[in-house]
């Protein structure tokens, strides 16, 4: 199944294929023989006398290897030429509408505007617009009303928060260290401040690269860019007794290795620790090549600066300093907070003075180093040569990380753009145009709209990297603003909605149901940025930490209602909620989570603590508004959750449900009290329990956590 193959003598001693002789390869003898021991497949695997001789054919003809289609230089495609001018908005929808055209499909009708003003909204920033901004938006008829939405949305603080959370999945990032201790780690989240605050700044993709893998060789680096460099500080870090570290150590190299791998190649490199790659061009030395850069570096700690930035504010800031001592101050007292400040110290990476000995390791065992010379660091062969050495490079005559990540997004390149377009489309999407987004190898699928892919690839580079620019010029299409409802007629010819004949209706992330629940009560705090916080959870998920060691001090004040994204995430006992929704463990990257639906999500958005308080907000939210009457408080709060409207059955429905549970608290007093809480302020406590009631039932609407 290799190019490489071809002439050269297996194990048997004998040529599998002699190019241009079907008769003298022993691949086609081994296909065709009625011998048992030596027939290939075996027997229920035969090969068809038609597949023989397809086998044969391509033999005589030459057996020529075609380069997989993710390892190709990109060439940027014209756009085609497609029937329905009227519907095109840019380039994106001709390449979606020919394949459309081509199998006779018609696109989906545009979405009406309530529904692309809460698609935008939980897109680009994760949260429910208000309900003044629908209707504004709505009464909106100047022809660049969708543009100025957009816009606004990229410039929100909160874009760079919704954003950083897709990469923080990428990235591994937790607030704790995994293995059986699971230590916290206090500094953990400036890193996450970085990332936000690099989206926000729209820092090129090809920057935002180079600073997270070496950042630390840059010439004069700033803090900012040694900051950047946690990102490979995410890896999990064993604190038992006993251990060897550097068998830790090595994990942990192997891990931002393949960590590398995945992100930006989109390939699944670690399957060449053990053993050349057996499906994809990747040999077993070539793996550690991969692996030199980062043995090469090791990990280190960097006081926090008091020019660290926090998000909303430059992060270009200047190198560590040493405290300040005043003039006839008492010398103790600086040293005495210099050592504390020491302890909220970042974990960063460094580059050794002098490189380590990279051997290749049998069977990626760190104890058994196979004897041959030492591997230097390089590059994958089948994407290209290795680039010329960098003038800068920290390592002499060595290629480093710095030399690795500018070679990532460089032209000589074509994986990175394919798969940073890839992520992007995914997330805007549901799915990616190539839906195995961890692998673009040759076992990953191939992409529904090649041309469309190479297309955006190319862009991203002319766009100067800018995820803004590139996220704008998607949602702009008409291809994005598609309705996504279903289409029986599809259901036979594209059950997958592959072809994008439609929106995809996609459930957010674990994070988002929270931040959408705590936004539509009113109690969201906006803050931007800072520690990890510590909503309410169960006892009994805190005191499954080692030996006692952790202690889970639910969170005041506003903190109390941060965005789920700033929930402390302790790898061995997350936040429930979270994993309920299917948020990832941390311990490995991921490109895409999970959806899952099951009866255990209801029962926590119904009865758990954080969902409960939020339903009490939207009570006291509505309850202020100082409308007319019932019919238009439920009105309100119904279009405060979704963006619309209720249904005269829906309001008639919700009208029914208010009328109920007035009765049943009416007569129960001190049940009306606890469920009305301290947000509602009713004439009664059967009165505002009540509005609790109907705001738990708004609440629990799948509409609500769906993006439609």
């Amino acid at each position: 199944d290799q190019a490489t193959a071809i002439g050269r003598p297996g194990k048997s001693g004998k040529v599998a294929i002699t190019a241009g002789h079907a008769d003298q390869s022993e691949l086609i003898r081994r296909v065709t023989t009625t011998d048992a021991d030596d027939r290939m497949p075996p027997e229920k695997e035969r090969l068809t006398s038609v597949q023989v001789a397809t086998l044969g054919s391509w033999i005589n003809q030459g057996a020529k290897f075609e380069t997989h289609w993710a390892y190709r230089p990109i060439a940027r495609p014209a756009p085609p030429t497609v029937k329905d001018e009227r519907w095109v908005r840019g380039d994106i929808d001709r390449f979606v509408l020919a394949t459309l055209e081509a199998r006779m499909i018609a696109p989906s009708p545009e979405a009406d505007r309530r529904t692309l003003i809460k698609r935008l909204s939980y897109d680009l920033v994760g949260l429910p617009p208000d309900p003044a901004d629908v209707v504004t938006f709505v009464a909106d008829a100047s022809p660049d009303a969708y543009e100025k939405l957009i816009d606004r949305l990229l410039a929100s603080p909160h874009f760079g928060e919704r954003w950083a959370r897709h990469w923080l999945d990428l990235a591994r990032y937790a607030d704790s260290d995994g293995y059986e201790k699971d230590s916290p780690r206090p500094d953990a989240w400036r890193y996450r401040d970085w990332v936000i605050d690099a989206i926000n700044r729209d820092v090129p993709f090809d920057q935002f690269t180079v600073e997270q893998l070496a950042g630390d060789l840059l010439p004069n680096a700033t803090y900012s860019q040694k900051l950047a460099t946690a990102f490979h500080r995410q890896t999990l870090t064993n604190k038992e007794g006993g251990v060897d570290q550097e068998q830790f150590r090595v994990e942990a190299t192997f891990d931002r290795a393949e960590t590398t791998g995945t992100v930006w190649l989109g390939l699944t490199v670690g399957c060449a620790r053990c053993h050349t790659h057996k499906y994809d061009a990747i040999t077993h030395a070539e793996y550690y090549q991969l692996f030199a850069f980062f043995n090469d570096a090791d990990e280190a700690d960097i006081p926090v600066s008091q020019a660290a930035p926090t998000p909303g504010q430059s992060a270009r800031a200047t190198p560590e300093a040493p405290p300040r001592i005043p003039p006839n101050a008492n010398p103790a007292k600086p040293v005495a907070k210099t050592a504390a400040a020491a302890k909220n110290s970042v974990r960063v990476m460094a580059q050794r003075p002098a490189p380590r000995d990279t051997h290749i390791l049998s069977r990626g065992d760190f104890l058994r180093p196979e004897a041959e010379a030492a591997i230097t660091p390089g590059y994958f062969s089948v994407l290209s040569a290795s680039p010329a050495l960098n003038r800068q490079s920290a390592m002499g005559n060595r290629q480093s990380r710095l030399d690795l990540a500018r070679w990532l997004t460089s032209p000589a390149n074509p994986l990175t753009p394919r798969v940073a377009v890839n992520h992007v489309w995914a997330k805007l999407f549901g799915k990616g145009l190539v839906r195995t987004t961890n692998d673009f190898g040759v076992r990953g699928e191939r992409p529904s709209h090649p041309e469309l892919l190479d297309y955006l690839a190319s862009e991203y580079p002319r766009l100067k990297w800018s995820r803004k620019a590139l996220i704008r010029q998607i949602v702009l299409s008409a291809t994005y603003r598609q309705s996504s409802a279903h289409r029986p007629e599809l259901l036979e010819v594209d059950p997958e909605n592959r072809l994008l004949a439609r929106q995809n209706r996609v459930r957010v992330e674990g994070e988002i149901v929270r931040d959408v629940t705590l936004a539509a009560a009113g109690l969201l705090s906006e803050k931007v940025g800072g520690p990890s916080v510590f909503p309410p959870m169960p006892a009994d998920v805190a005191a499954l930490s080692y030996a006692n060691n952790f202690k889970w001090t639910t969170s005041t004040g506003d903190d109390r209602y941060r965005r789920g994204m700033y929930t402390f995430f302790k790898r061995t006992a997350p936040h429930p909620s979270l994993i309920t929704f299917d948020c990832p463990d941390a311990n490995a990257t991921t490109t895409e989570r999970p959806v899952s639906n099951t009866p255990l999500q209801a029962l926590v958005m119904l009865n758990s603590e954080s969902f409960h308080e939020a339903a009490q907000g939207l009570a006291g939210r509505v309850l202020k508004q100082g409308l007319k009457d019932d019919r238009a408080r439920v009105a309100y709060a119904f279009e405060v959750c979704t963006a619309r409207p209720p249904t005269p059955d829906e309001a008639s429905e919700l009208m029914r449900v208010l009328t109920t549970a007035r009765t049943w608290y009416g007569s129960r007093d001190e049940e009306a009290k606890k469920a009305s809480g301290k947000h509602v302020n009713a004439t009664t406590a059967s009165a505002g329990a009540a509005w609790v009631t109907v705001a738990r039932v708004i609440l629990n609407l799948d509409e609500v956590v769906t993006r439609e």
